[in-house]
């Protein structure tokens, strides 16, 4: 299976997928925990530019084009062969965050989007995807005390220090995504405590 973690800043994705990652293989699943941007050697790289605050103000479609490149590279060296294997993986984003962000958020042409999608990866899409929801105002509020206190890179804060109302469009956007595909998507309330969250997300995956 292909199972995907989105959510906007401080909802709790990377935490969250290891406790699903942890709950698969105590089931006997062998696993892949993955990310985007920053998957691969490559994409790493382009992580570094795509997340660093010196990047603000990029061109929305150099922006849209640095995901892609990941992506590709993603895809290709490590979600594909690694489901040709017959292993399931997890991944703290994938296509649904382009949407939601460069779409909803930067207001930038989602067939152009889906084109690019289509022409790059083929179109694989994950069989499940979490959607971790939560008021952007809490999100933020969280994100910027783990970078506060070290627990998150301080260098990978571009979209931390975007605009409350950029986020607001990001949240809405993963709401009509979910709205759209609702079969695909789980959302899971991200404002609940740890713990909570974790048994809502194994009781999808169960």
């Amino acid at each position: 299976m292909f199972i995907t973690f989105e959510g906007i800043e401080g909802s709790g994705k990377t935490t969250q997928i290891r406790h699903a990652m942890e709950f698969l293989k105590q089931k006997g699943k062998d696993c892949v925990m993955t990310r985007e941007p920053g998957g691969t050697i490559t994409g790493q790289k382009i992580r570094s530019i795509l997340l660093d605050p010196e990047s603000n103000g990029m061109d929305p479609s150099a922006e849209l084009l640095l995901y892609f490149a990941d992506r590709a590279e993603h895809v290709n060296k490590i979600i594909n062969p690694a489901l040709s294997a017959g292993k399931t993986v997890l991944c703290d984003r994938y296509y649904d965050a382009t949407k939601a962000y460069q779409g909803y958020a930067r207001g930038l042409n989602m067939d152009l989007l889906d084109k690019l999608h289509k022409m790059i990866i083929h179109d694989l899409k994950p069989d499940i995807t979490i959607l971790l929801d939560l008021d952007p105002k809490t999100g933020l509020s969280r994100a910027w005390k783990q970078i506060n206190e070290g627990q998150r890179a301080g260098v990978e804060t571009r979209f931390e220090k975007e605009t409350l109302d950029f986020h607001d469009k990001v949240r809405k956007g993963y709401l009509e995504l979910a709205r759209i595909e609702a079969k695909r998507f789980v959302i899971v309330d991200a404002s609940k405590d740890e713990n909570q969250v974790k048994k809502d997300i194994i009781k999808a995956l169960s």
